[in-house]
């Protein structure tokens, strides 16, 4: 079962009452819970995560080597300003899907910067909800393009048949 863990960044644990008319109405749990129903619907794990805390944040990405096949992460405020998450990611094998619930290309010019954008395998922006929900369907993709393969099991010898086994037996006892 491939497991994805999902981050949310500085200031997304006040979704539901921070700027409704940007972020929406529904709360953090509640898009954790739609994270983690959508990943049992597909056969995968998701583990949620969040931290208002740059350093908890670039632990979490450490600690995710070999136990995550991908990870979806919206860095909130940090993904204009990192370069020490930008670094993290970098550093990690596993496959990034950076994910925002507003449209941040439509909004304040700062926020249309993302330092971490050349190292993440591809962006998902301005769908509320359905941002993360993509986002976790294009971790799975990527988690098992990349799981390895098992090994093709071995043909096994094809029988030979009776008549040719009787024809090796006698051959077998004739003297030179």
């Amino acid at each position: 079962m491939v497991r994805v863990l999902v981050m949310h960044g500085p200031n997304l644990d006040l979704l539901g009452e921070r700027e409704p008319s940007v972020y929406g109405t529904l709360t953090l749990a509640e898009i954790d819970r739609r994270i983690k129903a959508l990943a049992r619907e597909l056969g995968a794990r998701a583990e949620t995560f969040q931290s208002n805390h740059e350093g908890a944040i670039i632990d979490r990405l450490h600690a995710a080597r070999g136990r995550y096949g991908a990870i979806v992460l919206n860095a909130g405020g940090l993904t204009h300003a990192s370069y020490a998450l930008r670094d993290a990611i970098a550093s990690i094998p596993i496959p990034v899907i950076e994910v925002h619930l507003s449209n941040v290309h439509a909004r304040e010019p700062f926020r249309s910067t993302s330092v971490i954008a050349p190292v993440v395998k591809g962006q998902i922006i301005g769908f509320g909800v359905h941002s993360y929900l993509l986002g976790l369907r294009a971790a799975l993709v990527l988690a098992e393009a990349a799981a390895p393969q098992a090994p093709p099991a071995p043909v096994p010898p094809r029988p030979v048949p009776a008549a040719a086994r009787s024809r090796a037996r006698r051959a077998s006892r004739r003297k030179p």
